[in-house]
């Protein structure tokens, strides 16, 4: 029986997290493997991407409708076959938006799904903000073998990612899911790429891919669809499945050693002052007339 690669894909709200994971399915797909990816962000919007545009009905939502549900009710077609799940979560201000997940997730299980429709890879898409409760689920309980993190270079994506990293490191020794790599994306200047290796180096993790921000992909996601879909002869595109192709290959699954809050903040104002001289050099060269006695 083929080994099924579980895979879970954390980040900070807005850092990009939904857009890359539904880019790495997009990617797997054309590669011919049945994806199957779960949206585990109680905002539900992680497969909008793979179905035009268009939000699904949720694993919660539909065992509140009260009715006998059947596995097409929560499992919807998208793009190239891919199999979309939205675990969805607790109406408006009632319940904790993590235990939904769990309950979504254990309900998947209770009924085969994954024996029914035997995907090669599952993605779950995970909202990393806080690395508690049922949010870290799919590293605590070990649902996923492997572990992602989409960061920037902002301080606030790097300090989810080491919240992130301390979540593994518990987990580790009881069976939890290990690290596998940091996607960094929106990278566009050299100095960002510099933050993110350094980040990498001061917790002993590695870096899978650095994804570019880039118009195409705003452009294909106001129309509804990935890049991969959009426009699947683009540079951004072939970042994309670069990416996939690392991921699918990649079995380096390790522990990364998170920074201490201390440490974190050391780090952090040491790449402020680098920041601060730069700019102060740059100032200094504008300030220079060319030819000036």
């Amino acid at each position: 029986m083929k080994k099924r690669k579980e895979i879970a894909i954390y980040g900070k709200g807005g850092i990009g997290k939904s857009t890359t994971t539904s880019n790495i399915s997009a990617a797997l797909s054309d590669e011919g493997y049945t994806v199957m990816q779960i949206g585990c962000d109680p905002k539900s919007d992680s497969t909008n991407t793979l179905t035009n545009g268009k939000s699904i009905p949720t694993v919660l939502e539909t065992l509140r409708n009260g009715r006998n549900v059947g596995l097409e009710d929560m499992i919807h077609e998208g793009f190239n076959g891919i199999l979309c799940v939205e675990a969805g979560g607790p109406e408006p201000g009632v319940g904790c938006a993590g235990r939904g997940i769990i309950t979504a997730v254990e309900f998947l299980k209770q009924k085969f799904v994954f024996e029914e429709y035997s995907p090669d890879v599952v993605l779950y898409d995970v909202l990393g903000d806080v690395v508690c409760g049922g949010f870290a689920m799919p590293i605590r309980e070990g649902v996923a073998s492997q572990v992602y993190t989409v960061s920037s270079a902002d301080f606030m994506a790097l300090y989810a990612a080491n919240n992130l990293f301390k979540g593994i490191k518990k987990y580790s020794n009881n069976g939890g899911a290990l690290f596998s790599g940091i996607i960094a994306n929106s990278i566009n200047l050299p100095i960002q790429k510099r933050i993110l290796e350094d980040f990498s180096l001061q917790t002993k993790s590695t870096i899978a891919e650095f994804v570019p921000r880039s118009l195409t992909v705003t452009r294909s996601e106001l129309g509804g669809k990935t890049t991969i879909e959009s426009d699947p002869d683009s540079e951004q595109a072939g970042v994309y499945r670069k990416l996939a192709k690392h991921i699918i290959k990649n079995d380096n699954e390790y522990v990364p050693s998170p920074l201490e809050g201390d440490e974190l903040k050391i780090w952090a104002e040491s790449w402020s002052d680098k920041l601060l001289e730069q700019k102060e050099t740059e100032h200094d060269l504008e300030c220079v007339v060319p030819g000036a006695e």
